[in-house]
């Protein structure tokens, strides 16, 4: 590990329990930042309540960190808008946000049209299919920008468990060594203490090692739970798919430097897992995201074939990889008049 991540791993990656909330209140009132929470939504009506229930009552009516909760559904057929609307957050459809541009599915649109909604100086994403949700995920990540004003952006790190529930266990499901994470032989005790976050370790991190070995300390790098100043959010293009999180990253460390980014420990995470078809599929997304910062290249196939097994054999599934980048908000016209006004 080059000693600049050492070093910022000493400086820059913190604890929830290092910021106590009253230290957090006193540096919002004294700076005078507003703090938006965004929580892109799609089918989630079984999480998405609790979540915005727990922001509202410890974050909204117990002290007042979070100044509005907007949920972007992204054409939900479930009833999570209702659900959403019912915990009080302010539900905003993907489709309405910008028409003009039309919307293309993926996270990373949801991000980036956010902004265009919410008007905290600092924003903080948080997934909707959190179970057991903390807001320590809010003031964990939201707590270093108010406090620190040489922060940009401050990931969640966290354990992320994976087939520990006792009907996984019965069933075999995520038991051998590759879906887990850890080598056939590692001891038992790396194996139970949560190696969720596959994409993560087979993909995203042997990128960022190779490739941007500054950023090689984020622990959760693809984590969907972070926060960041307006001020950066607006000038960072936004992939439109799953390689959000890991373009946001790259971007950020070339607009403001390693010093700027930080990251800060909430404990554990624990959320729906994807199959392993659809994390190939985010995983090629984040590939191609990485490649284009690598050369700003063109893709020679910008697709990724599965393969699922049907009567006779095998079958062949092609399924696009996300070609297309949203620009940097603060080059949005709507976004600039919004300002002026």
């Amino acid at each position: 590990m080059l000693e600049e991540v050492e070093r910022w791993l000493s400086t820059r990656s913190w604890s929830v329990t290092d910021r106590p909330l009253h230290q957090i209140m006193a540096a919002k009132r004294a700076s005078g930042s507003s703090v938006s929470v965004v929580l892109p939504a799609l089918n989630e009506e079984e999480t998405v309540g609790e979540i915005v229930s727990v922001i509202r009552h410890d974050l909204v009516r117990q002290v007042p960190l979070v100044d509005e909760i907007v949920v972007v559904d992204s054409g939900s057929t479930d009833r999570t808008s209702e659900v959403a609307a019912a915990a009080g957050a302010r539900v905003v459809h993907r489709d309405t946000i910008l028409p003009r541009i039309p919307a293309v599915p993926g996270k990373g649109e949801v991000l980036w049209r956010s902004l265009l909604v919410t008007g905290g100086d600092i924003v903080c994403f948080v997934d909707a299919d959190l179970k057991e949700f903390s807001s320590d995920f809010v003031t964990g990540v939201v707590g270093p920008l108010l406090t620190d004003p040489d922060v940009h952006l401050v990931k969640a790190m966290y354990d992320r468990p994976l087939g520990t529930e006792p009907d996984a266990l019965a069933s075999g499901i995520e038991s051998d060594s590759l879906a887990s994470g850890t080598e056939p032989d590692a001891p038992a005790s790396r194996k139970t203490a949560g190696q969720g976050g596959r994409v993560t370790e087979l993909m995203a991190r042997p990128l960022l090692n190779m490739h941007w070995p500054q950023l090689a300390g984020f622990v959760q790098p693809l984590g969907g739970e972070y926060a960041a100043r307006r001020s950066l959010l607006e000038r960072l293009p936004f992939p439109v798919g799953y390689g959000v999180e890991l373009g946001m990253l790259v971007d950020a460390l070339h607009l403001v430097g390693l010093d700027a980014l930080a990251q800060v420990d909430v404990g554990v995470r624990r959320h729906r897992h994807q199959d392993g078809q659809a994390l190939g599929r985010m995983a090629a997304a984040i590939y191609r995201t990485a490649q284009l910062r690598l050369a700003r290249g063109h893709l020679v196939r910008p697709a990724l074939t599965q393969f699922e097994r049907v009567e006779g054999g095998f079958e062949p599934r092609t399924y696009p990889v996300d070609t297309e980048e949203r620009p940097p908000m603060a080059e949005i016209a709507e976004y600039m008049e919004r300002r002026v006004a």
